[in-house]
This record gives structure tokens, sequence and C-alpha cells, in this order.
């Protein structure tokens, strides 16, 4: 008798929806910020963050300005529950073997800012 053969697990890390009540809407600028990361010249960035309550989306727009042109970097964060996380899984074909509070294995608490999910084919 042969021996069924799994196809891999997968382990994901992803934002709880505690994390996303953390986070408010600011606007900043800061002289070559975070020691320079977006640019080998100096420049100034500006940060604005937005909110979308309904979609549970956080967008952090960065604008760089170097003096003789700007750019801008967008980055968006969806947060989850854990229940549409795991329903999103199992709708692809996946099983899901664990939900954790971070990738180390921590359980999964309610005030933490990410869930962990490990699952397989």
């Amino acid at each position: 008798m042969q021996e069924k053969r799994h196809n891999g697990f997968v382990l994901l890390d992803v934002y709880s929806l505690n994390s996303f009540d953390t986070r408010e809407e600011i606007a900043y600028y800061e002289l070559n910020q975070l020691n320079g990361f977006g640019s080998d010249k100096a420049y100034y960035c500006f940060v604005n963050t937005f909110k979308y309550y309904k979609e549970r989306v956080i967008l952090d727009k960065y604008t760089i300005s170097e003096g003789t042109g700007k750019r801008e970097i967008y980055n968006w964060l969806q947060y989850f529950r854990e229940d549409f996380l795991k329903k999103e899984f199992e709708q692809s074909g996946f099983i899901v073997k664990e939900l954790y509070g971070d990738v180390r294995g921590g359980s999964l608490k309610q005030n933490l800012a990410e869930i962990v999910i490990v699952a397989g084919k």
C-alpha cells in the first residue's frame, strides 16, 4: 500500500484586527527618514496613513522629495479576523493545521498584532 503524500505546508503571518484598531490616520514629514532608507541623497519624506474601515486596509503613502523630483511609494496592508482567514484557506482547498499568535508558535490571543496560519493540501 502506497502512503499518501502531502503536497507541503504553508506558513503565513498576517496582521490581526487588533493591530488594525491600534493604527491611526497620521501625516508627518521627516528629513532622511529611516536613516536615509529612501535615497542615498538628502531628502524629505512625507508620510500619510489612510485607514479604510470597511475593507480593513491601511495605506501608508510615502512621498520622497529630493529637490529635483519626487516619487511615491504605496504600502497597502490588509488586516484579518481568524475565522475569515481560516475560511479563505479552506475555500481554496487547504486544510488548516493550526493558528498561532506568532511565527514561533505562540498561543493565539485576542490582543496580538498578528495571526499565523499553518495549512497544507
